[in-house]
């Protein structure tokens, strides 16, 4: 009972409490006793649970960031698709579950994922679907979020370059962030990912990729994505002819 309580919390509630006949200590009597021989074996184990406390929160580290800073002038001049940007949807409290968006640069197309289990490993699989559907994708810009703590890992698993915004530079990521807003519309902050469908997830990411954009001549990134990509499959017949 008396674990994690302060010598002047131990000493008020004797002081009010006198529970069963206890007689009252003042707080620097309790002092004196800690500084004391006796009172020096509570501050080891003290000193003793604060070290495996530390231990087991070892903090977790984003080692080995490029910053946006060494990212190539033609990404950020949107000259050339595959070049996207990453980031994450969080339910609301209590809620369970992010959502994992991967958008475009050049083209705005967008790529939905529910994570409903959180963790690093859940977020390289959710990744990895969005590369199947999105083959073209060269480069990820995305944020300082320590889901991305394996970034290397990751950069192998997509075969992508991964490049960091700076701390507390979102608007570094603007066409992600805009993406985010336009699904706030269908998903309200405070909203649970978790109590969402695939199917539903499946229907808003038809609705983003099916908006007529001024950006892109009013046509929508679907049809720019399905343009490219029968160019490039004529190219390519041609090349093997």
């Amino acid at each position: 009972m008396l674990e994690g309580q302060s010598p002047e919390g131990i000493s008020g509630r004797l002081k009010f409490k006198r529970e069963k006949g206890l007689p009252y200590v003042s707080k620097d009597s309790i002092y004196r006793y800690l500084k004391r021989v006796y009172g020096r074996r509570i501050e080891i184990a003290l000193q003793k649970k604060k070290r495996r406390s530390r231990k087991r929160g070892k903090r977790v580290t984003l080692d080995g960031r490029v910053f946006i800073d060494n990212r190539p002038a033609h990404i950020s001049l949107r000259k050339r698709m595959g070049h996207a940007e990453l980031d994450f949807i969080l339910s609301g409290r209590g809620g369970k579950g992010i959502l994992a968006t991967v958008v475009d640069r050049k083209l705005r197309m967008s790529f939905l994922e529910p994570i409903y289990k959180v963790s690093i490993k859940e977020v390289h699989k959710a990744l990895l679907k969005v590369k199947e559907r999105y083959p073209e994708w060269k480069t990820g810009t995305t944020d300082n979020d320590l889901l991305f703590a394996r970034h290397k890992e990751l950069e192998k698993e997509l075969w992508i370059k991964i490049y960091f915004c700076h701390p507390y530079h979102s608007w570094e990521k603007g066409s992600i962030e805009n993406v985010n807003w336009e699904i706030r519309k269908d998903f309200p902050k405070g909203s649970d990912v978790s109590k969402y469908t695939r199917k539903f997830w499946k229907k808003l990411e038809e609705k983003l990729n099916n908006r007529f954009m001024e950006c892109l001549s009013y046509q929508t990134p679907a049809e720019v994505l399905m343009g490219y990509r029968k160019t490039k499959k004529l190219r390519d017949n041609r090349r093997w002819r």
